[in-house]
């Protein structure tokens, strides 16, 4: 059986939305790696670095809307569907936990470690799709997710090299994968909100708020996001001092700012990935992340590619083959209406 590729990309925008999503995503391990000091800190503030992004994803996700509608129509829009935005609250809470985690996490291990230990979000998402969308998995996508969260496992195996393992060419930093610490737990509960938001994104655009033009729910996500950043740093006492001179001109360097356009332009293209295809697609892209950035992070920064990595990307790409054969589809709601439509008026009444 072939790789039913009509079923994983239906149109062309939804190839270069994909193509976007991992290059965007594998920018932003390279970035944050790159911007960090020789003990791995940061010289700037993250929880600000994270407000500015939502703020910029804000500005844009209204430029776009505007481009075809007025900016009186967007707060008509706001006021008339005040509900989703209080729903979005829940999302915007976690992907709030979720990128101020990654800065600390990327801090702890190297970009490929980092990107395997989220791997583990696979079996998690599987079952909240479930749950959420009543659209049970079948035994070969369960089989290639279980796979996939093997080979993302085998990081943690050695072949004789663990006193190499200690160090990269940027410091001193875990190359070993999951071990009982509280970088653990932070990458734990790293994956939780991942799973969490993900789906739960997903169920506002194609169920709750299916109707809600896609910008409008984009301007929903930041508003509570830029909320939720804000009491983070209230609660650490620097809400006043983040936006003081000296602190604002580290947040402003060139590379900063590389960092806050790039991860801006992910949570615009996440929320397109999620319009037009799913979180178990999503995943998979994540993973295929992993060989792009295991290459860049060697030739970038020296670090070196063990037995162990090899294999489990190698894993990892075997069960994207088997998903990739009989990928889970989820339209949505209006959607769904769209292709009925079609089905009946091309005479196939009986595949509706």
């Amino acid at each position: 059986m072939g790789i039913n590729w009509k079923e994983l990309f239906p149109t062309k925008l939804s190839v270069f939305i994909f193509i976007c999503y991992m290059s965007l995503f594998v920018n932003q391990g390279i970035l944050v790696t790159a911007s960090q000091e020789k003990n791995n800190s940061y010289n700037y503030n993250t929880v600000t670095v994270v407000l500015f992004t939502e703020i910029v994803k804000l500005i844009v996700s209204v430029v776009l809307y505007c481009k075809d509608e007025s900016f009186t129509s967007l707060l008509k829009s706001v006021k008339k569907d005040a509900k989703v935005l209080l729903l979005y609250f829940v999302p915007a809470f976690l992907y709030c936990l979720y990128n101020n985690l990654a800065f600390t996490n990327l801090s702890t291990f190297d970009p490929t470690t980092y990107y395997l230990l989220l791997q583990f979000r696979v079996v998690i998402t599987g079952i909240l799709f479930q749950i959420i969308f009543k659209k049970y998995l079948s035994k070969r996508q369960w089989f290639s997710l279980i796979l996939l969260t093997v080979g993302c496992m085998l990081k943690q195996f050695h072949f004789g090299n663990e006193a190499e393992m200690t160090k990269s060419g940027i410091g001193e930093k875990n190359m070993t994968g999951f071990d009982f610490s509280i970088s653990a737990a932070f990458i734990f509960i790293q994956t939780i909100c991942s799973c969490l938001a993900g789906v739960y994104n997903e169920y506002l655009l194609k169920d709750k708020g299916a109707e809600v033009n896609i910008y409008v729910q984009n301007v929903f996500m930041y508003l509570d996001s830029i909320l939720c950043n804000s009491v983070i740093l209230l609660l650490k006492g620097e809400l006043f001092e983040a936006f003081k001179a000296e602190n604002l001109s580290s947040v402003f360097r060139y590379y900063v700012v590389i960092i806050i356009i790039n991860n801006a332009a992910i949570g615009i293209i996440t929320s397109f990935f999620l319009k037009y295809m799913n979180s178990i697609l999503k995943t998979f892209a994540s993973a295929l992340e992993l060989v792009f950035t295991a290459i860049f992070a060697y030739i970038l920064f020296t670090i070196p590619i063990y037995i162990n990595t090899v294999l489990a990307i190698g894993v990892v790409s075997f069960s994207i083959y088997l998903y990739s054969q009989n990928p889970v589809v989820n339209l949505g709601k209006v959607a769904a209406k769209h292709e009925d439509s079609e089905k009946l008026l091309s005479g196939d009444a009986e595949e509706v």
